[in-house]
């Protein structure tokens, strides 16, 4: 059974005046078939340690420790990690001017699992998936995300979560800058990997919005480096009405 499990992660990011630390202590242990929502509000920490778990050189653990499947993820080279089978949606996908979208996926594909798919199989099964995803097939010959909007950005992350088939789906904030519609094509997507029940999810979000689509099995509000409360769908209903800035308060505290 696939799980991911952070113990006690610190982390501190690089900037111009010197490090920062961000993550204070974190605790988390996400399990195969499990969706954990993390929501907090701006500067909580919610996207270092997406960054940090996915292994980005700025952003340096100091102390604790993460596994996936028991294997010490935090020292893995950034590939060992998706090969391990970590996926990380970015909240600001990048663009890759020169190379195209079917030749990425493949490449990923053939990356991740340690051989190249089959090419009549691989492109009926993309073909298929940017279908379900409303992906125009015209995409799959046109640069990585560049000119792309941001809806189309992100159906294509999803893209590549329901092809690459991870382990562990990290989703910092799939649902930002989305409109109603993409947000439901976006949300089904997650929803297809979920069925499966081979992945283990953690969905990053400000809002609840894409909760009503993507029902989590947990909640953990994050503030102040570190999850600060736990629960289930309820906590999020709680949050809307809410808001943060009682945790906020609270963290900032102790």
């Amino acid at each position: 059974m696939a799980t991911l499990v952070i113990d006690h992660l610190h982390c501190q990011v690089l900037t111009d005046h010197g490090p920062r630390e961000i993550l204070r202590g974190v605790d988390l242990t996400v399990r195969q078939g499990e969706t954990h929502a993390l929501m907090g509000p701006n500067g909580s920490g919610k996207t270092t340690l997406a960054y940090a778990l996915a292994g980005h050189p700025k952003y340096q653990v100091t102390s604790g420790a993460a596994f996936l499947d028991g294997e010490d993820l935090l020292a893995m080279k950034v590939d060992e990690r998706a090969r391990a089978g970590l996926f990380l949606a970015m909240q600001y996908p990048v663009e890759v001017p020169g190379v195209s979208m079917s030749n990425f996926l493949r490449s990923a594909t053939t990356a991740v699992h340690g051989e190249a798919p089959r090419l009549r199989t691989w492109l009926k099964e993309v073909q298929a998936a940017m279908e379900r995803l409303q992906i125009d097939p015209s995409f799959a010959e046109r640069n990585v995300n560049e000119g792309f909007s941001g809806g189309e950005k992100k159906r294509h992350e999803i893209l590549q979560l329901e092809l690459l088939k991870p382990k562990i789906a990290i989703l910092d904030e799939t649902d930002s800058g989305l409109d109603i519609d993409a947000l439901r094509i976006v949300s089904e997507g997650v929803n297809r990997v979920r069925a499966t029940g081979a992945v283990a999810t953690l969905l990053i979000t400000h809002y609840t919005r894409i909760l009503r689509y993507v029902h989590p099995d947990h909640v953990h509000v994050f503030a102040d480096g570190r999850i600060v409360d736990s629960g289930g769908p309820e906590l999020a209903e709680r949050l809307e009405e809410e808001g943060y800035e009682a945790y906020v308060k609270s963290a900032a505290s102790q």
